[in-house]
């Protein structure tokens, strides 16, 4: 469970990272926007580091939890429904991140 939610933290703090920029160069938002983005992103890298498995193997498991939090995205801050395959997506991602992930020792 401490996996799972490591990895849920680690992609919001990378969409927070990438969405505050974004705002700004899309949106015509706040310069002061490119702080906390900064910021998200520099706590996204930390939080990778916190992983106990060898770094590609937590880069490509996080790859699945990443789409699974994106989706989420579209739908409470985009405002959009994700699709049928949209959702088929994310449960392939999931299961291909639960092998990796969870692989026996």
């Amino acid at each position: 469970m401490k996996t799972i939610a490591l990895y849920l933290v680690t992609a919001l703090a990378e969409i927070i990272g990438c969405y505050l920029p974004w705002l700004w160069f899309k949106q015509n938002g706040s310069l002061w926007l490119l702080l906390p983005a900064a910021i998200s992103l520099a706590a996204f890298a930390w939080l990778l580091t916190l992983h106990d498995a060898a770094s590609g193997r937590v880069y490509a498991a996080y790859g699945g939890v990443y789409i699974y939090v994106a989706i989420l995205w579209l739908w409470t801050v985009d405002g959009i429904r994700p699709s049928s395959w949209d959702v088929t997506g994310v449960i392939v991602a999931l299961i291909g991140m639960s092998i990796i992930a969870f692989q026996p020792h």
